[in-house]
């Protein structure tokens, strides 16, 4: 039997780790009801990642800022990654560390909430922004790779991948913000416009489809040999 291929072997280790990341619905929807209220009561989220989580992090951003599906009003959500005047400043005078304990100390205010992003769990910078956030009143939580883990220790809650890749870690942390933000969406008033364009409209149903294409994905990953190590 032939080796599977790049792809294959991606999507068998991807498709193992869904079977543990289906029980981070609760917690997305929870994660998702509080923001929600939090934002709209002016309040603010800030959030932090190095590297790809950096990205996963800006993307959350631009979600809540910007739109998801509908349009809706702006919501405050702040990158401290993208700051990269204050961040190499910081860095130069008070060490990487610090980078971006200082901002939350700066923008956080007590309720806000801290979002912090790591497949180790163990960043430096990041545990110091943990620390940072408690001590000033934020509700911090984190979205990792396996726990436990530093991080996830530190914060008052988390969303831990079980999976040992941290590619297939950065990639259902991007499952996680879309999924988050749909629960904000959901948690808000109607979005702009709904109310004189007649009743919303069902969300098409995508579950069963998802299942069908994880079982495709495991079966196939069975016959084929691939799976983590």
């Amino acid at each position: 039997m032939p080796a599977p291929t790049v792809l294959e072997a991606h999507l068998a280790d991807l498709a193992v780790a869904l079977r543990a990341y289906r029980r981070s619905a609760a917690r997305l929807a929870d994660w998702g009801n509080t923001l929600a209220a939090t934002l709209t009561a002016g309040g603010r989220l800030l959030v932090a990642g190095n590297g790809g989580s950096a990205a996963e992090a800006q993307h959350l951003t631009a979600e809540l800022v910007g739109k998801l599906r509908h349009d809706r009003q702006p919501l405050s959500a702040i990158a401290l990654h993208a700051e990269t005047s204050a961040l190499t400043a910081i860095g130069n005078d008070y060490g990487y560390d610090e980078v971006f304990a200082r901002q939350v100390r700066a923008h956080g205010r007590p309720d806000d909430i801290l979002l912090l992003l790591s497949t180790s769990g163990t960043s430096g910078n990041l545990l110091a922004a943990a620390r940072a956030g408690r001590e000033a009143g934020l509700r911090c939580w984190a979205m990792t790779g396996p726990a436990p883990n530093p991080l996830a220790g530190a914060c008052h809650d988390a969303l831990a991948v079980a999976a040992p890749d941290s590619q297939i870690v950065q990639e259902l942390h991007l499952v996680s913000v879309h999924v988050l933000c749909e629960h904000v969406d959901r948690a808000l008033p109607l979005p702009v416009g709904a109310a004189t364009a007649g009743p919303p409209q069902p969300v098409a149903d995508t579950r069963a489809a998802l299942r069908t294409g994880v079982e495709v994905a495991l079966d196939g990953a069975a016959g084929s040999g691939g799976g983590t190590t």
